[in-house]
């Protein structure tokens, strides 16, 4: 369900002011071990489910790609130097949210071009039955997200673990209701204090993505302050 994004998409405020949001199970936070989370592209375990990491302390990262397509027409950096910048800021973000001894598996797959069955074996390879994975939500409406979040699908199916999926890209053109959007599997982890505190700070250590790279318009933010609204909310939503 590759969807168009672009505009500004649906406020945030209108999300936060949706009734059925209140009356969401809440996820309880009670994984056999570490977890499996699965980034299309460096920021998104972030922004999908940092409050979860920062809570948890431990975990596994699989880092799809390198981002390294995120600014096509950047004047500043070329591609191999923004991959390079990318995977530091993980690192960086992750020591953030309390878990930067957590291994980061760098899959190194072209970003834009994910190859889904190398990447549900390699997948499949790390999962047991019951361990938690997250990734990206399959019809989150970017071409990546919706290819994690299929390899992830299918590796939970033969493995037996626990797929919860976290949308990024569905808060952006998604309506509250949009019959679209699986909402009878969202589960709600309202976060404390100091995790949302932690998820900020590490939203911050993605200044690639959250500021301009230069004046032209191919280095354009591609995180906005409107987009990371939707990710400063005081709790975190996966499909499980």
């Amino acid at each position: 369900m590759v969807t168009v994004i672009e505009g500004a998409g649906t406020d945030d405020t209108r999300w936060r002011s949706w009734p059925a949001v209140a009356g969401w199970p809440a996820l309880a936070v009670d994984p056999p071990g570490p977890p499996l989370v699965v980034a299309p592209h460096p920021d998104d375990e972030v922004l999908g489910v940092g409050g979860l990491l920062a809570l948890l302390r431990d975990a596994e990262v699989v880092a799809v790609t390198d981002g390294e397509a995120s600014h096509p027409g950047s004047t500043v950096y070329t591609r191999a130097r923004l991959a390079a910048l990318r995977r530091d800021e993980t690192a960086e973000a992750l020591r953030r949210l309390g878990v930067g001894d957590t291994p980061v598996v760098h899959l190194g797959q072209p970003d834009g071009g994910i190859n889904e069955d190398a990447l549900t074996a390699a997948l499949t390879e790390r999962l047991t039955p019951g361990r938690w994975c997250l990734a990206t939500w399959r019809g989150d409406g970017h071409p990546d997200h919706e290819a994690v979040g299929r390899a992830a699908a299918a590796a939970c199916a033969a493995t037996g673990a626990r797929l919860l999926e976290y949308p990024i890209w569905t808060w952006h053109w998604a309506e509250p209701g949009d019959h679209r959007v699986p909402w009878d599997r969202a589960r709600r982890l309202d976060l404390p204090a100091a995790a949302r505190h932690a998820k900020e700070a590490a939203i911050q250590a993605f200044p690639s993505q959250i500021h301009d790279l230069g004046p032209e318009p191919g280095d354009a933010a591609i995180l906005p302050p409107h987009v990371l609204a939707r990710f400063r909310r005081p709790f975190e939503v996966v499909f499980g």
